[in-house]
């Protein structure tokens, strides 16, 4: 019984917020209360549906997110791959000492990191944060690539090797192909993480024009407390979508498994 009880506890923490944010998109009054709009209107969609509010920062955000998650992958799939194949003492300090990175917060360190930019001319750039966003998911992933990366057979790559593949050719050929499941969730965490991160990009970029979703949210807090609940809503389901469509997308993939039972016979 009191099990029962903590679960429904725990659900409701989850369904208020979003029968909240639902509800509060297409009333007029919104408030922080729960409560049916008494007349449901779309005029909050048709308040942020405008190329500063919504469009301009959405975009930026896509550019943002994908192109640091692609470099993400990309490194991490390199990295991961010599230690998930070469036997040394060091592979498991290693591991610990770039997961333990993961720890620090991120405010302790973006003092250094903007100095750092100021000095490289990298402040107040797309790319230049994009790098940054990057290199803070990187440590994860590589943990997250090197455990999917032990579970493709090592007699496949020794195969490609054997018929003159380099160690190159047998990654992306070989490797890769059959830990799409793997590289699926990779993706999808990286982008997730990036998506909602606030601090960097506020932190690293100067100029209205070039800031994504989740500063520009700050659109809708004003002075004294003052805040447009219903508008803030509808821009978040908005801002919620691209992940949501993600997911939706490439969930086939991660549910299909490695599919390796057969691929060592013969």
């Amino acid at each position: 019984m009191a099990a029962d009880a903590a679960l429904l506890v725990v659900a409701a923490a989850f369904v208020l917020p979003l029968a909240w944010l639902i509800l509060a998109s297409v009333d007029s009054e919104a408030t922080l209360r729960v409560s049916a709009p008494g007349s449901p209107t779309l005029d909050n969609f048709q308040a942020v549906w405008t190329d500063e509010i919504t469009f301009t920062p959405m975009l930026n955000s896509l550019l943002l997110c994908g192109g640091a998650t692609i470099l993400t992958v990309a490194c991490a799939a390199l990295a991961a791959y010599p230690l998930s194949r070469f036997r040394s003492r060091l592979v498991r300090p290693y591991l610990l000492t770039i997961l333990f990175s993961t720890c620090l917060p991120i405010t302790a360190i973006m003092v250094p990191v903007y100095g750092l930019f100021v000095q490289v001319d990298l402040i107040d750039t797309m790319y230049g944060t994009a790098l940054f966003l990057a290199a803070s998911q990187l440590p994860f992933a590589i943990w997250l690539m090197k455990n999917f990366m032990d579970g493709v057979p090592i007699i496949l790559e020794e195969a490609a090797w054997t018929d003159g593949a380099s160690w190159l050719q047998s990654l992306t050929r070989v490797i890769l192909p059959l830990m799409g499941p793997g590289i699926t969730v990779v993706m999808i965490y990286s982008f997730i993480m990036m998506w909602g991160n606030f601090f960097v990009p506020f932190m690293l970029l100067l100029t209205p024009e070039q800031l994504p979703a989740s500063v520009s949210i700050f659109t809708f807090f004003g002075n004294y407390g003052q805040v447009v609940y219903g508008q803030l809503a509808a821009f978040s389901i908005l801002y919620s979508t691209p992940v949501i469509l993600l997911y939706v997308l490439i969930a086939r993939r991660m549910g299909g498994g490695f599919a390796l039972g057969g691929a060592v016979k013969g």
